[in-house]
C-alpha cells in the first residue's frame, strides 16, 4: 500500500509537471507569434504611411486629426488631474524626506530628476493605455465580429491604412503632446505646494528648476512617449484582430489589452532605467 501511494504521488507529480512545462512553452510560443505579428502591423503600416499614395492607399489625414481628438484632446483633463496630484504627492514625500536633514529646500532638486525622467511620461503612457488602448482593442475587435474588416478587404480598402495606420500615428503625435502637459502641470502644482508650506517663491522655484532639468531629461520624456504610443496602439490593435467569437470574448480581449499594454510600458520604463 505504501509503494503504490508513492508511486501514484510520482505520477501525479510528473503530470503536474508536464503540464506546467506545457503551458509555459505554449505561452511562450503564443507570445513569440505575438510579437511577430505586431511587427508586421508595424512595418506594413509605416510603408502605407510613406509610400501609401503611390498604391492607391493613401492615409487620410482627417482620420489621423481624429485619432488626435480622440487619444490626445480629449485626454487632456484626466492627465492635468493626474500628473498635478503626482507633482504634489512628490512635493509631500520629498519635504517629508528631506526635512530629516534639515535639507527640504532641496526638493526641487529631486522633482527636476524625477517628474520629466520618469513620473510625466509613466503616468501619462498608464493613463493613455487605459483609454485608448481598450478604445482601439474594442473597435477593431467589433470590426472584426460584424466583419468590417473582411468588407473593406473586398473592396481593396487596406485595414491597415484605414484603422492601423491612423491610430499609429495619431498616438505618436499625441502622446509626446500630453507628456509636454503633464510635466508642466507637474511642475506647477508642486512649485503652488512648496511655496505654500516652505515660502519659496514662484520665480526661485522655476529658476531652479530650469537650472537642473538638461535637455537629455526632456529627450528621455518624450523618447519614452513615442515609444510607449507604440506599444500602445500596436497592442490594442493587434489583440483586436485576434478576436473571434462573440461578446463575451471582445470584453477578454479588451481586459487583456489593458492589462498587456501597461506591463508592456512598464517593461519598458524598466528598460530603460537600466540601459540608460
Amino acid at each position: 500500500m505504501a509503494q503504490s501511494s508513492t508511486s501514484d504521488k510520482i505520477v501525479k507529480g510528473v503530470t503536474a509537471f508536464g503540464r506546467t512545462g506545457k503551458a509555459t512553452v505554449t505561452g511562450l510560443i503564443d507570445g513569440i507569434s505575438f510579437i511577430g505579428f505586431a511587427c508586421i502591423i508595424l512595418w506594413q503600416s509605416l510603408y502605407l504611411i510613406a509610400l501609401g499614395r503611390r498604391h492607391a492607399q493613401p492615409v487620410r489625414l482627417r482620420h489621423i486629426a481624429a485619432e488626435i481628438h480622440t487619444a490626445g484632446i480629449q485626454a487632456i483633463p484626466v492627465v492635468l488631474l493626474m500628473a498635478s496630484t503626482i507633482g504634489i504627492m512628490l512635493s509631500i514625500q520629498g519635504i517629508y524626506s528631506l526635512r530629516v536633514f534639515g535639507a527640504e529646500t532641496q526638493v526641487t532638486f529631486g522633482l527636476a530628476l524625477s517628474i520629466p525622467r520618469e513620473f510625466a511620461p509613466l503616468i501619462t503612457g498608464i493613463l493613455v493605455a487605459g483609454r485608448s488602448g481598450s478604445q482601439l482593442t474594442s473597435r477593431v475587435g467589433s470590426m472584426r465580429l460584424n466583419g468590417e474588416i473582411d468588407a473593406l478587404s473586398v473592396m481593396g480598402i487596406s485595414p491597415l491604412r484605414y484603422v492601423v495606420a491612423p491610430s499609429l500615428v495619431g498616438l505618436i503625435v499625441s502622446l509626446p503632446i500630453l507628456v509636454a502637459i503633464a510635466n508642466i502641470a507637474a511642475f506647477g502644482a508642486a512649485g503652488l505646494y512648496i511655496n505654500i508650506v516652505l515660502g519659496i517663491g514662484p520665480t526661485a522655484y522655476w529658476a531652479d528648476v530650469l537650472s537642473i532639468v538638461t535637455l537629455v531629461d526632456l529627450m528621455h520624456s518624450f523618447g519614452k512617449a513615442v515609444i510607449f504610443s507604440m506599444l500602445i496602439s500596436l497592442t490594442g490593435i493587434s489583440i483586436g484582430m485576434g478576436v473571434s467569437g462573440g461578446a463575451e470574448v471582445l470584453g477578454k480581449a479588451t481586459t487583456s489589452s489593458v492589462v498587456t499594454c501597461i506591463s508592456a510600458i512598464i517593461a519598458a520604463d524598466a528598460v530603460f532605467a537600466l540601459v540608460l
